[in-house]
């Protein structure tokens, strides 16, 4: 038998992306900002302008899904990384966007086979947003970890050999199947 881990080490040809939600950007800025130190410092090149990451804002959570399916299906990317804050209102509105969010990244990854991390916090409170978007801690770190991890575990499990010598290769063929935006 064989056993299946990512790494955080062969990172050179991986790709990532990013969907950011626009609103409560006071948070997402941060979010994204300590998931860029740590894709950075396990190098990756975080740069806009460079080959290893892109970058995608929209408006709030809510579209955030949509945007990382079409990501997923173009088989460019080793994992992808939502970022969002959804903060609880006084009306039913959170409880629509919050699971809609979830349940939409989830079946992003699981219909694609593209790692998709779920990246978006769901809080009471502006304040607890912040607490976790950098005040104690910044959960940015821990969501690009986790995209590191997969991004190096997804072309093991899918070759069926552990420790493969093409860590972080994109999965290409594995979504070719899916519907796309023209279809």
């Amino acid at each position: 038998m064989a056993v299946f881990e990512g790494n955080f080490t062969q990172t050179g040809t991986m790709k990532f992306a990013f969907v950011i939600g626009r609103f409560n950007d006071l948070v997402t800025t941060k979010l994204l900002a300590g998931a860029q130190d740590c894709l950075k410092r396990h190098g990756i090149d975080t740069d806009p302008a460079g080959s290893q990451v892109d970058y995608a804002w929209v408006p709030g959570s809510f579209e955030v899904p949509m945007v990382a399916r079409q990501l997923a299906i173009s088989g460019r990317y080793s994992a992808i990384i939502c970022l969002g804050a959804v903060i609880r209102g006084q009306t039913p509105h959170f409880d629509y966007v919050a699971a809609e969010v979830a349940k939409g990244i989830a079946a992003t990854s699981l219909q694609t086979g593209v790692p998709v991390v779920f990246g978006v916090l769901t809080t009471d409170s502006m304040q607890q947003a912040l607490e976790r978007a950098g005040i104690k801690s910044n959960l940015g770190w821990s969501y690009a970890m986790s995209a590191l991890e997969m991004a190096s575990l997804m072309p093991q499990v899918f070759s069926g050999k552990a420790n493969a010598a093409n860590n972080g290769v994109m999965f290409g063929t594995q979504t070719a199947s899916l519907p796309t935006a023209a279809d």
